[in-house]
Formats: C-alpha cells, structure tokens, sequence
C-alpha cells in the first residue's frame, strides 16, 4: 500500500517523495522485498540529506518518477515534482544547480506524449526558482521542445512576445540564439496564421550568421532556402532584409539555389515583367517549391506597384499603373486599394486626372539607401524645430522689450 506526500518540511518533504515513489516501484516485489528496498533508498535519502549531496538525491528521487505519471494523480504529480525541483534552491553552486537541472529535465522530456501539459508546467515551475541566466535559458529551450514533442505548443507560444526581455537576462551566445530562433521559427510555422511571426525568427536566425566563415555559413543554407520560399509564399509579407544577410547572399553563386535567390531579388528590386520571364524560363523551379503562379504574380503587381510609388513624383498615372501591372483600366483602383489595405502606400487617387497621388510608401528592402534617406529626413526635420525655436525665442525677446520700453513711457 503506498503513502501519501504529506510534507512537514523540506527534509521531510523529500523524505516522503522517496519514500512514495519507492513503494510505488517496489509495489510487486512482494511486501518483504518492498519494504528493505524502500528502507534502503529512505536511509541513502536521509545521508544525503545529512552530507548536502543535492544532486545525488535529486538522482535518486527522480530515478523511478517516470512511473509516477501512468500511477497517481496529475496532481500529485505536480506536488512530487514541486519537491524534486526545489532541490535547485538548496545549493549555492552553479555548476551543480546546472546538473540537478539537466537530471529533472532529463526525465520530464523521456516520455512527451504522456501528459504533456503537466510536464510542461512542472518545467515552467522549475524555470521560476532558478536564478542563474544561463540554467533559465537550458530549461526554457527544453519546455520548447516538449512543447513541439507533445504537441502542446499552444501553452509556451505566448512567451514568444517576451523574447527580446528574456535574451537580456539569459545573456546567451550567438550558438544559443541560433538553436533558440529557429526551434521557434519552427514551432510558429506550423501554424498559418503564425507565419508571418516564423518568418520573422527565421530572418532573426540567419541574422546571427553575419560575419561568418563560408563554411560556418554553409550550416545555414537550407535555412537562408526556406526563408526565401517562405517570404515568395507569404500574402502578407512585402518587405524583408534577406538580401543584406551573408547566410541568404551565399546562395546567389550557389549551383543548386542560384536561381531560387534570382527570384528573391526580383521579387524585392524589380518589377512584374521581369518575374513573368523568370517564371517563362524556370516554371519547373517554381512548382517545385510549392510556389503558386497566380499567387506570384498578385504579390509581384503590390510589389511593383510600390516601386512606382518610390520614384520621387509623388504621382503615378493610372496607365503607368495599367501597363507595368498588365492589367485592365477597370482594375487600376481595385489594385490602388489593395495597396493601401496591405499598408504599403498611403495615396488619393485622382480620377479626374486619372493619377495617384503617394503620400508615403513602404520599402521593400531597408538598406543602406533607406538608412541614408532616413538620416536626411530627420536632419532635415531636426533643421525645421530648430528654425522653430529661434523663431520663438526671438518673437519672445522682441515681445519682452516692447513691454519694457512701454513700462518706460508709463513712468
């Protein structure tokens, strides 16, 4: 007959998961088996307990705690596991909080399809007693991976919103960051409406290549592939910085994937009629990555719709609009319209002039031209306030003397 964990305190408590999870294994051994084993594993408890040997007692209780998820309750599972995890707080050493982390861990991601949710607390649970960066970061990747393992992502996909906060704490190195961008990359992509949150870890991925050795960057290259099939796929994706990345420019002299970056480059430099003759040339190519045509070349109009909308005019003609969409003179408005819905350009549209009239409009790529012409907007911006205040500040002491010199003719 097995006990009950009923803690009187943390000795204690420790005691009693022994103890529990020992008649639990030892349940069929027949009672006189049982009871020298328990007593056996309850007195090695006790001495490391008395010598302060946490991790050998975080080993011992965590040994036979797979059985206890098919035998007891989900919570007594937590309970169990609450004790086994405040092990990491009865110890100053980092080095051995790091090793009773990886045992506990070790043992909650064997087995992911068996009450995962629990297991993904019990994680999580772990994560807010420890105090060292890197332990929280080691712990928080394998709730990640349990999470995709048991199918039970839905439960660690909010905390994605807090990675920016949790990379300052965790003060993790690129390696880290690489394994931590892409696990979640690949967690959001299997979810359409979180494709657009993928692709944007992924690029975060890529990213950390910069600076790299070309054999280094060769670890990235499938990657720097997907990311350029994932952005070609994307409705709602209309501007990115692949092209700046070395992991995705090591492509463009690559003989397999040369021509996926050519691709890449018209759909973020040129305009419809130079991916309808891509398309003409390498419509094999296309299907072969899942590509849609009539998809493409929807994409492939708002694209080059902005490049009309970048040249400096400020207007667009709506046979200009017409020609280099390939479209009729019907649709030049509907188009003009998905624009502004896509948040690519903020335009009126002059039907008596038949012209559109661009207020502001969205890069596709933000390089080192955007960088320089954001420089000189706020330059010229920080121009204006200050022709603003010395404007004022004159106003102010032509107001003051007037005062004075009528306060004189008063006198």
């Amino acid at each position: 007959m097995t006990s009950v964990v009923v803690p009187t305190s943390e000795e204690d408590a420790a005691l009693s998961v022994v103890r529990f999870i020992s008649e639990l294994t030892w349940a069929d051994a027949g009672p006189e088996a049982a009871e020298r084993e328990v007593s056996r594993l309850c007195k090695e408890a006790e001495e490391f307990i008395a010598f302060g040997k946490w991790l050998e007692l975080a080993s011992l209780m965590i040994t036979s705690a797979e059985l206890i998820f098919s035998k007891v309750s989900e919570k007594e599972v937590e309970s169990i596991f609450t004790v086994i995890c405040n092990l990491v707080t009865k110890t100053e050493n980092t080095d051995e909080v790091m090793e009773i982390v990886k045992v506990i861990t070790a043992k909650l991601v064997q087995q992911p399809n068996e009450k995962p949710a629990v297991r993904l607390k019990i994680l999580i649970n772990l994560y807010t007693l420890l105090e060292t960066p890197y332990c929280q970061f080691y712990v928080y990747l394998k709730a990640l991976n349990l999470a995709v393992d048991g199918k039970v992502t839905e439960y660690i996909i909010p905390s994605f919103k807090k990675i920016d906060s949790f990379l300052k704490e965790w003060k993790i190195g690129v390696p880290e960051q690489r394994e931590l961008f892409l696990a979640i990359s690949n967690v959001l992509k299997e979810n359409k409406s979180l494709s657009k949150d993928s692709f944007k870890f992924l690029t975060s991925y890529l990213a950390t290549f910069s600076g790299e050795d070309a054999h280094v960057l060769s670890e990235a290259k499938e990657e720097a592939v997907r990311a350029i099939v994932d952005f070609v796929k994307a409705p709602d994706v209309f501007q990115c910085d692949l092209l700046n990345l070395p992991a995705v420019e090591q492509l463009e002299k690559d003989d397999k994937y040369a021509l996926l970056y050519q691709l890449l480059k018209i759909f973020l430099t040129q305009r419809l009629d130079a991916y309808l003759e891509f398309h003409t040339a390498n419509s094999t190519l296309l299907k072969d990555y899942g590509l849609v045509h009539e998809e493409c070349i929807a994409k492939m109009r708002l694209m080059s719709l902005v490049d009309l909308s970048s040249d400096g005019s400020g207007q667009i003609s709506y046979e200009l609009i017409r020609d280099t969409l390939q479209i009729n003179d019907d649709e030049v408005e509907l188009w003009v319209f998905k624009a502004i819905t896509a948040k690519l350009i903020d335009c009126k549209m002059d039907q008596m002039n038949q012209v559109v009239v661009v207020s502001h409009h969205t890069d596709r790529v933000f390089g080192q031209h955007q960088w320089q012409t954001l420089r000189t907007k706020l330059a010229a911006w920080r121009g204006n306030i200050s022709n603003v205040i010395s404007t004022l500040q004159a106003s102010k002491t032509s107001e003051d003397g007037s005062q004075a010199a009528q306060g004189l003719v008063v006198r």
